[in-house]
This record gives structure tokens, C-alpha cells and sequence, in this order.
């Protein structure tokens, strides 16, 4: 079942807070929690991307691979620093302008655990 994503283990970025200014560094860190089965992580990938709204249009600002080899266990709960700061050329928030971190944990097999979390840059 975990092969098609049903009871797979979770990821979570966990921030301190929702607002950063430009060149600011974020202390965060990656919950992962185990599914129903061992599961083996293979990476976790976390892009911070700005949405330009009034076009839809994406654009990746800033990404960290973390390579791994983990085994995670059934149940268990498994917590992974992240370190990371924000460009300083980077626009602000605004009405037309937003900010979100796209993390996935991908596995040896099975369906990626995704996790999204949206930010304001003042």
C-alpha cells in the first residue's frame, strides 16, 4: 500500500515563526513521521518558491537536497535541523508577490510525502 502513498511516512517543515526579512536566516527543522511500514528515505528536497499571482508563474529562489539513508521506522517520530537563509535580493511579499517552501521526502520505493508551507518576506 505504501507504494501507492496510503499509510507512507510524513514530512513536516516546522518554521519558528511566518514572517522573515531578506538575508534572514531560518532555524527550522523536518518532522518525519512514520507510516504503517518501514519505509527507506532516500532524500528530502525543500525549494523556497515565490508565485508570481498575477501570471501563476513559479519560480524556484533557493533549494536544499539533504542525501540520505534512513530507515523509518513504524510509528516513529525522527526530527532533521534545517538551516537556511533567505537570499537578500529577494522582493518582498506582497499582493502580487508570494513565498512558499515545497518540501518532499522521497523513498527508495513508494509514493513521495509532500509538504507545502507559505512564508511572508518583508
Amino acid at each position: 500500500m505504501s507504494l501507492l502513498g496510503i499509510g507512507s511516512a510524513t514530512i513536516d517543515l516546522t518554521l519558528p515563526k511566518k514572517t522573515y526579512k531578506a538575508g534572514e536566516h531560518i532555524n527550522g527543522s523536518f518532522i518525519i513521521k512514520g507510516g504503517i511500514i518501514e519505509q527507506n528515505a532516500k532524500r528530502i528536497d525543500c525549494d523556497l518558491i515565490m508565485t508570481e499571482r498575477t501570471t501563476g508563474e513559479e519560480k524556484i529562489i533557493d533549494t536544499t537536497t539533504i542525501l540520505t539513508s534512513k530507515l523509518i521506522h513504524s510509528e516513529e517520530v525522527y526530527k532533521v535541523s534545517y538551516i537556511r537563509k533567505i537570499p537578500a535580493a529577494t522582493v518582498p511579499s506582497s499582493k502580487d508577490v508570494t513565498y512558499h517552501f515545497r518540501t518532499k521526502l522521497i523513498f527508495k520505493e513508494g509514493v513521495a510525502s509532500k509538504d507545502r508551507d507559505m512564508i511572508d518576506i518583508i
